[in-house]
């Protein structure tokens, strides 16, 4: 039972991700879906989704008994799942609240025009985390049903 639970959260996340990356890279829908899908709302609620389907997906790999590879990319999956939504408010957060204390014209004055660190994180790192995760996971299921 947890193992359907495991792969079913984990194939949402996967589809949650593909539409996020092509609705970001601007592949075309129809114009009615394209209008609902490009809104803030959709990201917001994607986000809030996607992070809390990797929160559910990492407790419920750390609580697997099998201490076994697809484990170790189950962890990697949920946790750079769950990274990629608080790295992105952590940015925004972050780059407002240095213009707060120290002036708006801050970041201009580093040098770094914005915040740097939690932008490579959402943006770089945990996407390729969760691309990482999520190759090795299905690989991993093929291969153990083959078996």
């Amino acid at each position: 039972m947890k193992e359907k639970l495991i792969r079913s959260i984990f194939w949402t996340l996967v589809g949650i991700f593909i539409v996020v990356v092509a609705i970001m890279a601007g592949i075309s829908f129809a114009p009615t879906v394209k209008g609902f899908l490009a809104g803030g709302w959709f990201l917001i609620i994607s986000g809030i989704l996607f992070f809390s389907l990797g929160i559910a997906l990492l407790v419920l790999a750390i609580k697997k008994k099998e201490r076994n590879r697809l484990r170790k990319f189950l962890i990697l999956t949920g946790a750079a799942a769950a990274g990629i939504p608080v790295s992105a408010v952590l940015h925004n957060f972050i780059y407002g609240l240095f213009i707060y204390w120290f002036g708006a014209d801050f970041w201009e004055k580093t040098g770094l025009g914005d915040e740097p660190f939690f932008f490579i994180m959402a943006t770089v790192v945990c996407p390729l985390g969760f691309l990482a995760g999520a190759v090795g996971s299905v690989v991993l299921f093929f291969k153990e049903e083959k078996c």
